[in-house]
Order: C-alpha cells, then structure tokens, then sequence
C-alpha cells in the first residue's frame, strides 16, 4: 500500500512540475489580472468537463468567464495573438492566485488553500497572523469555491467546503455569516448546517443580523433557535430536586459558549464586539481570561484594545497557579506584550501562588540562556528580545520602589533609571516616555544596553548576583501551553 502511495504521490509531483516549469510543453497561455499562465490542454480537457468543452468547441477559444461559463469568440478584442505561439486566453472574473490553486489542484489532485503564514494579506492587519481563520483566509477560501464551482471541479469544491466548515469554527461572526450566504447560493447544505448554528448562537439580535443577512435567512436563523430553545426545555427534568442542577449546567453552558465567542472575536481582531458582549450580556472579562487568551494568541494591537475598554484588570491572577498576563508574556519572552502591559500599569512585583514574579521568570530565563545554552519549551529564543524584556521589567520595578521610597518626599521624582553615566543627559527625558515609546527607545540603544549585553557575554552585575537567589527551576514555566 505504501508504495502505491509513493507511486501516485511521485506522479502527482511529476504533473505539478509541468505547471511549475512553465512555458515547458505549454500549448496553452491564460491571462489572469494581466499575469501569463502557462498550461496544457490535455491534462485540463481530461481532468475538467468544463475546460473539454472549452477546448473542444468549433471555434478556437479565444477568452473564458467563468461565471457565465462563455467562451469569447475568436474575433473578440480580449484576445491577442503572439508570434509562433499559441494565443493568449482572458480569463474574466477569477483572480490569479485562485486560478492558480484550481490548477494547482487539476494538476496534482491536491492543493492547500490556506495562505501562507505570516504573509501580509489583504483584509488582514495583523502582523505575524498564521491566516488559519482570519478574514483573508476565508476570503480565499470563499473564492476558491465560486472558482471551483464555476469550472465545474467538484473535487475542489468538497475540499474547500471541508476546509471552510473547519475554518468557521473559529472565524469572526461575520465571516461565519459570509460563508452562510455563501453555502446557500452554492447550495451545499453541510456548510450551510454548519454555519447556521453557530449564527444562532452568536447572541446577536434579529435586527443586527438583518444588517448582514437576506430576511429569509433571518427568518431561518430565527426559528432554529427557537427549535433549540423548545429542545432544551423538552429535556428539562419534570422534577423539582431537579431543576438547581439544570440551572446551574445552563448556566455554565452560557458562558462556555460567551467565552468561546469572545475567543472568537478576538483571534479575528474584533474588540468591539468583545465590548459588546461585557455591555449587553455581562461578560466578566477577568472571570473569561480575556487578557490572557490575547496575551498568547493575538497581537499586541488587540492586547492594547482590550485594556484601553478598562472592563479587565491587569494583574488578575489565573488558575491554580495564580500567573497574571504579565507572567504570560515573560514566559513567552515578548517585549512588545510585556511593554503594552506595563503601560498599562501590570504589577512587576505581582507574585504567583509559589511566590514567582515576572522579573523572577525573565531572570531564570536568562541564566538558563546564559549557562546552559538551552532554554526549556523554548525551541528558539532571541537574545535582544530577552534583554528587552528583562530591561523593561527591571526598569519598572525600580521606578515603581523608588515611587514607594519617595511617597512622603513630594519634591522628589521617580524618573525611568539612566543606564549608564554616558546617557545621564538624556534620562529625564526619558521619564516622560510611556512604555511603548521606552521599547523603541531601547531599540535604538539609547539606553545603554551595554551593561546588559556584558551579562550576556557572560559578566555580571551586582543587581544579578544579589538576586540570584530568586532563580526557580524553569521547569515549572510552561512556554509552549500556558496552564493558568
């Protein structure tokens, strides 16, 4: 069996090949938003019902609209003619990079439709996303099907509806309601079951929906949920004893499906719907882990949005281990997580249930860095993201002693520490930075991050060696999977 995989997976890179190398045996060329493709008749005669057709008709193809499934006619302006080659074909109403995964797929039986990772997007501002389920990602997606669909490869069609019904799992509301619209014109009803459930849970009230959705498709979504709501209370126990424990699991089950929206909203960026759910259905916003989740999973933009709403508290601690979002983006070794959080006034003394601290983390981190060479959970760490972590964190602790230490001397001003006597004239400036603006500041050096990068050439300091004694076995820092 393997070896009939091997042997199919080896033919389907030898046709890939063909399309890759281009203009190679090529007798056929396709002009797609003004790019050549190049390709061959007989592999998309025998692979499409659509493109046999189109080559096989009485008069020589000479453009194709998908959407109307037209072939233009030979004496149509679209088409244009080069010297000892084959004509050049139009192709209207389907973008490049689509055509190019639909034959992709005509070619090789298999294609991913999911855009590379971290690759700037349109309809996608977020920087380093893994576009899984971003707007950008469905975009795709959702043209792919029409495109599929369109050229009548249905093979395509049923690999993207997969990919979709996976993709809305954790897609923003509107885009679920995007492919809804779109599982109903393209009639496919696993999506359309799919989708519709998750738009009647969403909470949001007809009237909000009628603003995305056709009446009809209100209306649908509509009497779902009220079929939901008669089933539930048909499975309600008829015994009194009975009812707290309905209510309480109800009510758990509420804010499972409340948190599992707001992660929602936010992988997708959408702090203003978050902000919808705290003001109109109560989301307690600590009680969610709101900070945490878009610590370790969104950008520091929607980090930044979520705390200027002033609905969550900074240095809530999470779980067992009492870890506030500030231990989260220590152990994740983020400086920009860690700045926006300090801007933001998290504690850099707070303290887990084991008596931890953040500074305490970054500092194990760098010993484990300096001395073993290896950092535990941490496949890959850059030294100056480590150092800027650590700056920052140390930095803020002192100002925050100092502010202690002069509460009842008001003619004194805490201000951000110099680091060296060499940018003694700068440092007053730089205590009427914010944070945000300190991590650019240490970008650039200003600081004096000498005296740091000795302690990572292996020299020390005093403040190192007297705090040694804070170092934990690193052990006990999840880095990969925080568990709060």
């Amino acid at each position: 069996m393997s070896s009939l995989e091997d042997s199919l997976r080896s033919l389907s890179l030898d046709y890939l090949n063909l399309l890759i190398n281009g203009q190679a045996f090529s007798d056929v060329t396709f002009s797609v938003e003004g790019r050549l493709v190049h390709a061959h008749r007989c592999i998309l005669a025998a692979r499409s019902l659509f493109f046999r057709k189109f080559f096989c008709g009485p008069d020589p193809p000479s453009g194709i609209d998908p959407i109307t499934g037209s072939r233009l006619s030979s004496g149509s302006p679209t088409s244009s003619h080069r010297p000892g080659n084959s004509p050049v074909i139009p192709v209207n109403s389907v973008g490049y990079e689509v055509f190019l995964l639909m034959l992709q797929f005509l070619y090789s039986g298999q294609v991913s439709i999911v855009p590379q990772k971290h690759e700037p997007r349109p309809n996608c501002g977020e920087r380093g996303c893994w576009h899984t389920h971003c707007t950008s990602a469905v975009d795709l997606a959702l043209d792919t099907l029409a495109a599929a669909r369109s050229f009548g490869v249905e093979q395509l069609a049923m690999l993207t509806q997969k990919q979709l019904a996976s993709m809305v799992e954790k897609a923003s509301i509107e885009d679920v309601m995007k492919v809804l619209l779109a599982s109903r014109k393209q009639d496919m009803h696993q999506l359309w079951n799919t989708c519709s459930p998750l738009v009647a849970k969403s909470g949001l009230p007809p009237e909000v929906l009628a603003k995305h959705l056709p009446i009809d498709v209100v209306a649908k979504i509509e009497e779902l949920r009220l079929k939901s709501s008669l089933a539930r209370r048909s499975l309600m126990p008829h015994h009194h004893h009975h009812h707290h424990h309905h209510d309480l699991g109800a009510a758990a089950d509420l804010e499972d499906q409340k948190i599992r929206r707001m992660r929602r909203a936010l992988d997708s960026s959408d702090v203003e719907l978050v902000k919808l759910m705290v003001m109109g259905e109560g989301l307690n916003l600590d009680e969610a882990l709101a900070l945490h989740y878009a610590v370790e999973n969104c950008s520091r933009e929607v980090v930044k949005a979520l705390l200027e709403l002033g609905a969550a508290d900074v240095n809530y601690p999470a779980g067992p281990a009492g870890k506030t979002p500030l231990h989260i983006a220590a152990e994740m070794v983020s400086p920009d997580m860690v700045a926006v959080l300090l801007d933001h006034h998290a504690d850099p003394n707070v303290r887990t249930v084991d008596g931890i601290t953040p500074l305490d983390v970054l500092r194990t981190l760098t010993s484990d860095f300096l001395f073993k060479g290896a950092v535990p959970g941490l496949t890959h760490i850059e030294p100056n993201k480590l150092r800027l972590c650590l700056e920052l964190v140390q930095s803020a602790a002192l100002v925050l002693s100092r502010e202690e230490g002069n509460a009842n001397n008001p003619s004194s001003t805490a201000i951000y520490p110099p680091m060296s006597e060499d940018h003694s004239s700068s440092s007053g400036n730089i205590g009427n930075l914010n944070l945000d603006s300190r991590l650019v500041y240490l970008n650039l050096g200003a600081t004096g991050s000498g005296q740091m990068r000795s302690r990572m050439d292996g020299g020390g300091d005093d403040d190192h060696n007297n705090n040694s004694h804070n170092r934990h076995d690193p052990t006990m820092y999840h880095h990969q999977s925080h568990d709060y």
